[in-house]
This record gives structure tokens, C-alpha cells and sequence, in this order.
């Protein structure tokens, strides 16, 4: 029982702290495509994640952002491997 109310504990900090950084970002800063490396400058008011690549179409991110870090591990990851 403690087992299960600790990782929900855990999954609840983890889902408020990516929700936290998520609007903590600021005005500034770039959109980046996932696919080709496509760099834009960010809008505010307007969600990275709802923009689309002027060169390929893929959703952007935004640069710095939790998916962006997830994005590089993974990318490292791969290099390391290949």
C-alpha cells in the first residue's frame, strides 16, 4: 500500500513539475523541428507544439523544453550506439 501511494505521489510531482517548466519558459527563445533542425524564433503566445516546420511539417518544440531534452538524450544516445 505505501509502495503505490509513494509512485503516485511520484508520478503527480513529475506531471506538476513538467507543467511548471512548461509555462516558465519565458517570451523568448527559438522553435526547433525534431526532424530536420529546422530553427525559428518563438511567438509568444503561441505553443511551439502548435507550429509546424516551414521545411518538413513536423510539429516544433521548443528549445530547452522537457521533449527538447528528451529529443537530445535520445539523439545521444543513438550516436553513441551507431
Amino acid at each position: 500500500m505505501n509502495v503505490i501511494l509513494l509512485l503516485k505521489y511520484s508520478s503527480y510531482l513529475e506531471e506538476t513539475m513538467i507543467q511548471q517548466r512548461r509555462h516558465d519558459m519565458g517570451e523568448g527563445g527559438y522553435c526547433i523541428c525534431p526532424k530536420c533542425g529546422e530553427r525559428t524564433a518563438h511567438q509568444a503566445g503561441s505553443p511551439c507544439q502548435e507550429e509546424r516546420c516551414p521545411e518538413c511539417g513536423a510539429k516544433m518544440l521548443r528549445e530547452g523544453s522537457y521533449h527538447h531534452e528528451l529529443l537530445k538524450r535520445k539523439q545521444a544516445s543513438k550516436s553513441e550506439q551507431g
